[in-house]
């Protein structure tokens, strides 16, 4: 598969390589020419200097037969206008866009684009690490109506099963990491002491769930 990347940064230099190193067609545009030179010794990619939303520099890349194009240089303006670009001139279907400001990255979901919101994303894993009761989103679809989440759980859930779970609180659970590997879950799989739970969630529930999931389950009468 070929793969287009805007941005010769940390990011996209080292998205360039490993997507390089597992065989795929790469290329990489970026403004500064120096900044191929994070790019890993034996990368076998295109590298073209340019604009990622320039028509030009896009058709240099190979965008016409990309599978995917990522837009990741440090400008969210640009970002969000070459991935406009990708999808809405060269029909590329999986797009993605980094954003710093995590408004912007809302509103361009709902437009149809997806975004990486960058600051967003590491504060809230810094949060969830040093805080308690902290919820953290994973993922949100297009609409904003359903988020994949990992919520902070009381080990007093311990020993219930998911079918109990995802029925009391109306969710579903997607997966849960258990030690170094991850489960499918089954309604009968019984949670275990640090489990990590992977939940969808629709989003005008998920300060109720929270609550719900930091506090031992109520009992049935």
């Amino acid at each position: 598969m070929h793969f287009v990347i805007m941005g010769c940064g940390r990011v996209g230099s080292t998205m360039a390589s490993q997507l390089d190193s597992r065989g795929h067609s790469v290329a990489v545009i970026d403004q500064n020419p120096e900044a191929f030179r994070r790019l890993s010794s034996g990368f076998q990619g295109r590298k073209v200097k340019g604009v990622g939303f320039d028509r030009d520099a896009l058709e240099q890349a190979g965008i016409d037969e990309a599978y995917a194009f990522a837009a990741v240089s440090s400008g969210d303006n640009s970002n969000i206008l070459a991935a406009r670009v990708a999808r809405e001139t060269f029909g590329v279907e999986h797009v993605v866009a980094r954003i710093y400001d995590a408004r912007r990255a809302d509103v361009y979901e709902r437009l149809g684009i997806p975004t990486v919101a960058t600051v967003r994303e590491t504060a809230e894993q810094m949060m969830r690490r040093v805080l308690p009761g902290v919820i953290t989103r994973e993922a949100e679809d297009p609409s904003g109506a359903v988020a994949l989440v990992q919520p902070d759980v009381s080990e007093a859930w311990v020993g219930t099963s998911v079918a109990v779970l995802e029925e009391r609180l109306q969710v579903r659970v997607a997966w849960l990491s258990r030690a170094s590997s991850a489960i499918v879950p089954t309604a009968s799989t019984i949670l275990q002491e640090h489990d990590r739970l992977h939940v969808a969630v629709p989003t005008d529930r998920l300060p109720a769930v929270q609550r719900a999931l930091s506090r031992p389950p109520v009992k049935e009468a």
